[in-house]
């Protein structure tokens, strides 16, 4: 199906509701529509990414059994894969 059939079937469909289905609906759609949108980072969250690059670039980085040795010391209830 092309992009106007697809668009006429959810048409059809969404026609066919009652109001208490449509309701539903429409807020279920207004959500995904939401999630659609590009998320924008905020200040804080591009400077942490930038500091994060930084101490990367500086080899100031720790290996994956380092991290998991430390998050199991701390959290020792966690379960890794």
């Amino acid at each position: 199906m092309n992009t106007l059939e697809l668009k006429n079937k959810i048409i059809r469909k969404i026609d066919s509701l009652n109001e208490s289905e449509f309701e539903k609906v429409y807020n279920q759609l207004l959500e995904v529509l939401k999630l659609a949108v590009s998320y924008k980072l905020s200040e804080e969250e591009n400077e942490a990414i930038d500091s994060a690059l930084k101490v990367s670039d500086e080899a100031e980085t720790y290996s994956h059994d380092v991290v998991v040795s430390e998050a199991l010391n701390k959290f020792p209830n966690l379960k890794f894969k």
